[in-house]
């Protein structure tokens, strides 16, 4: 104890001890002076910003009163609902250009820095047109008012159920009854009220894809960006071949239904997208109509398998609540027997919406790239012609004037529909996927040869059907001219039962497609 105190004594009394006890007192006081500093600075700076907010104190509760409710039959409620009516009058100035500009870019800083200034502004300029409003499309919508794009257009028929609060990105109780579009609206000007929206209550269909693509109001150019997220066949392809047409860069979402696996959802070409129904269906019908690529989409590489969800077959207490047209806001659109884990359209959603935002701020992004087969699918149109020519020539005794001129009412997309999506790639018979041809299954049991006309003005085509064709290696093919459509044989001579059963059963499936082209 006395050598401690000793030691003591003599550190108090060194002059060097004493100045740097001074500097570390002197350091720790000029430190908190700055932290101090720093921390009302920030304080400063928070209470500026929230004071940058339009003040509301001046709208007097009859003005409150006097906003429009966000349907009707939920008025007395949204009359009742201070915090709705403040986000909407905070909404209406916003919009009106009386908010913050430091206030946005707070908000926005995060995605600002990750997509440099000039990205943010891009997308602070863009203007984007979702349709469909339910799972997928309200993850989507939400995801990019919450990023900075400003002007949303949001077109949907149907409104929010209870079994859409599974999935949809912001609807409440309160808001079951109304609009999809109008709880979009709603729920996210309390977000970011700056974001100006076109609602648009309507079913998408082929004759008003004028009207719900054209350009924001007042201005000439048109969408930066357009996102399917229909889950209906018909408006589903009607609006991917209109924005294919029209240039209009598009995103479309396949199913989201029976998936669970979120490590399998990827954006890739639609000629790419894998077999879930809806891609399937989807990317057949385009392909007819000419689309065999270059519409980015989101779909799941994930398989069905035992103890997965499954569409068909329906549970018995599914077919007892009624036929499709009972079920849905309008004909055609059946509700509530699709399985459907909550999570999965958001992904869907979040997918498309972050496909959009790199693409519109340059932001640097790859897909899946389609298959690249135009070549092979011209390839094939041309040895279809050449063996109907051959058969018109055989039916004629040898002729080759009878053939000349002559047209078959097939295309490259057909080509390629039949060969992608019926025979997925590979010979009918013997299941090899190299050297593939097309050519006619049965001998035609009457003159396959179409004549209009006469003289100068005659035109000449065969009868031909895409079910009457079959995809067969280019060997097959040459022994199946020559011993069925040529010769005495039948297509139950020289296969197997299993085989002959097959074929038929995909030829007809060749056939259900035939009214689409």
């Amino acid at each position: 104890m006395a050598a401690s105190a000793s030691f003591l004594e003599r550190a108090v009394s060194n002059s060097q001890v004493q100045l740097a006890a001074t500097a570390i007192a002197s350091g720790a006081v000029v430190a908190g002076l700055i932290l101090g500093s720093q921390r009302l600075q920030r304080e400063e700076r928070l209470h500026r910003l929230k004071d940058s907010i339009p003040s509301l104190l001046d709208e007097s509760d009859e003005a409150l009163r006097r906003l429009s409710s966000f349907d009707a039959s939920a008025s007395a409620a949204a009359e009742a609902d201070r915090e709705d009516a403040r986000n909407e009058l905070l909404a209406r100035r916003a919009r009106a250009g009386d908010y913050d500009e430091e206030l946005i870019l707070e908000q926005l800083a995060r995605n600002r820095v990750f997509l440099t200034p000039a990205g943010l502004d891009r997308l602070r300029a863009a203007f984007v047109v979702v349709v469909g409003c339910g799972g997928v499309g309200s993850h989507c919508a939400a995801a990019l008012a919450r990023s900075g794009v400003s002007r949303l257009r949001l077109v949907d028929f149907d409104q929010v159920s209870l079994s859409s609060l599974n999935r949809h990105a912001v609807a409440t109780l309160a808001d079951v009854g109304t609009p999809k579009v109008r709880c979009l609206e709603r729920r996210l000007a309390a977000v970011a009220p700056w974001v100006r929206f076109d609602l648009r209550q309507e079913k998408f269909w082929d004759e008003a894809a004028g009207q719900l693509l054209a350009p924001w109001e007042g201005e000439q150019r048109p969408p930066d960006f357009v996102v399917d997220a229909i889950d209906n066949i018909d408006t589903k392809v009607a609006l991917l071949k209109y924005c294919h047409d029209h240039h209009l860069p598009v995103i479309s979402s396949m199913g989201a239904g029976c998936k669970s696996d979120p490590t399998r959802i990827i954006v890739g070409d639609i000629g790419t997208s894998t077999d879930d129904g809806l891609s399937r269906s989807t990317r057949r019908r385009l392909k007819l109509l000419g689309i065999t690529k270059g519409i980015p989409t989101v779909y799941s590489t994930e398989k069905t398998g035992e103890g997965k969800a499954e569409l068909l077959p329906l549970p018995e207490d599914e077919f007892q609540k009624g036929q499709v047209g009972d079920l849905g806001v309008l004909p055609d659109f059946r509700v509530r027997i699709l399985p459907v884990l909550g999570t999965m359209p958001a992904v869907f959603g979040y997918t498309a919406a972050n496909h959009i935002i790199l693409s519109i701020t340059g932001y640097p992004h790859d897909y899946v790239p389609a298959k690249g087969r135009e070549k092979m699918y011209e390839g094939l149109l041309a040895a279809v012609q050449g063996s109907e020519e051959r058969l018109v020539r055989h039916a004629t005794g040898g002729d080759p004037a009878v053939t000349l001129g002559l047209k078959i009412p097939l295309t490259a997309a057909d080509t390629a529909f039949l060969v992608e999506e019926v025979f997925k790639g590979r010979s009918a018979v013997t299941a090899l996927p190299t050297r593939l041809t097309l050519l006619r299954w049965r001998r035609p049991a009457s003159s396959i040869l179409v004549r209009v006309g006469e003289g100068a003005h005659e035109q000449k085509s065969t009868s031909l059907r895409l079910a009457d064709l079959v995809c067969l290696t280019k060997e097959e093919a040459v022994r199946h001219d020559q011993e069925v459509l040529r010769g005495d044989k039948t297509p139950e001579d020289l296969y197997d039962e299993a085989t002959v059963k097959k074929v038929e059963a995909l030829l007809r499936d060749s056939a259900r497609y035939e009214k689409y082209r």
